[in-house]
């Protein structure tokens, strides 16, 4: 029977994990407690998720800072680089090329692309911006290590289908999609959302009702 996979909440949770634990450089060895101090998870919900994965921890001691921290890049994949294509070089574009922790993190993007003329053959924080038209034959070109396998999106909404679309012909697995439009791609393909102005309305949403609650008392 194939092992059941990790849900969406946990691997969010197990990055947190370890992004907390590369800043934890004043200890070697740290418990569950000690962590959910730092992280705001509760130190069961910790135990468990570490414990879908294996016993990493030493019992009545906790869990050695390097040990776990090998573990935890490992099971995230960030045990290796990987490459990625950016499309789109606005403004967002262009702050994520100087993003300094997706090198830190084993990301490194290595391809950019544009369907603006007054931008294609320039030059952008070190990339040479190349035609969209192009990115099936310059993607499988690159992929032949088996790594261009992730791209992020910065168009506008009106163009991010047919973004997605060539991404996922040029052989695409993984898609960060900034742009504020929902994408629908064949389901070997991940699509993660990262929609700016959705977040604010959550906030927006519970600042509301926290006034509401206010006013009627």
């Amino acid at each position: 029977m194939a092992k059941q996979k990790a849900s969406q909440d946990t691997i969010k949770r197990l990055f947190l994990y370890y992004r907390t634990i590369l800043e934890s450089t004043d200890i070697k060895v740290v418990s569950s407690e000690e962590l959910a101090k730092r992280t705001g998870v509760p130190a069961a919900l910790i135990r468990k998720d570490l414990s879908f994965f294996g016993e990493f921890g030493t019992p009545g001691k906790g869990y050695y800072i390097d040990n776990l921290s090998n573990h935890l890049k490992k099971i995230l994949g960030m045990d290796r680089d990987w490459e990625v294509a950016l499309v789109g070089v606005g403004n967002m574009g262009r702050a994520l090329l100087t993003y300094p922790k997706f090198k830190l993190q084993g990301f490194k993007i290595s391809q950019i692309f544009d369907s603006a003329p007054d931008k294609i053959g320039k030059t952008c924080a070190g990339f040479r911006i190349k035609d969209i038209a192009d990115i099936k034959q310059v993607l499988q070109k690159e992929g032949e290590s088996g790594r261009m396998n992730i791209a992020i999106v910065t168009v506008p909404a009106n163009v991010a289908q047919e973004v997605a679309n060539i991404l996922v012909d040029a052989g695409v697995r993984a898609i960060l999609n900034f742009a504020p439009a929902q994408l629908f791609v064949p389901e070997n393909v991940i699509v993660t959302n990262i929609d700016v102005s959705n977040e604010m309305a959550r906030l927006t949403y519970f600042l509301s009702q926290e006034e509401s609650e206010d006013k009627s008392q």
